[in-house]
């Protein structure tokens, strides 16, 4: 599960960064504004990469995807990027654990295998 989030987490790393860039020629925020509230999502998106097998991950994980949708609302391209990114989060943990639990039947099976020999 960890590499598919993973790779999900870092995608949207750079989404939210060229979001920020965006919402940076906007006449009604200031670039302050915009690169401290990008730059903790950025920074919130690279620790989950570390986290994410760790209690509370996943959950953490949901909810930078509804703040990624949220933003939609300062950068309306975001409505698309978020529900896309939010698809492809609810993938990477589903499959990732469907692999997991795989990886997990293949080693038992191969242990067995070890002491039958």
């Amino acid at each position: 599960m960890r590499t598919l989030c993973a790779s999900t987490l870092i995608g949207e790393f750079f989404v939210i960064g060229f979001a920020g860039l965006v919402a940076m020629k906007l006449d009604d925020l200031s670039v302050g504004t915009v690169w401290t509230v990008c730059g903790i999502a950025m920074l919130l998106s690279l620790v989950l990469c570390g986290m994410i097998t760790r209690p509370g991950g996943v959950e953490l994980g949901w909810v930078l995807q509804v703040a990624l949708f949220a933003s939609g609302f300062v950068v309306p391209a975001m409505f698309v990027l978020g529900v896309i990114f939010a698809a492809l989060w609810a993938a990477s943990v589903h499959f990732g654990r469907r692999i997991d639990e795989a990886k997990a039947r293949w080693a038992e099976q191969s242990s067995a295998e070890a002491d039958a020999v």
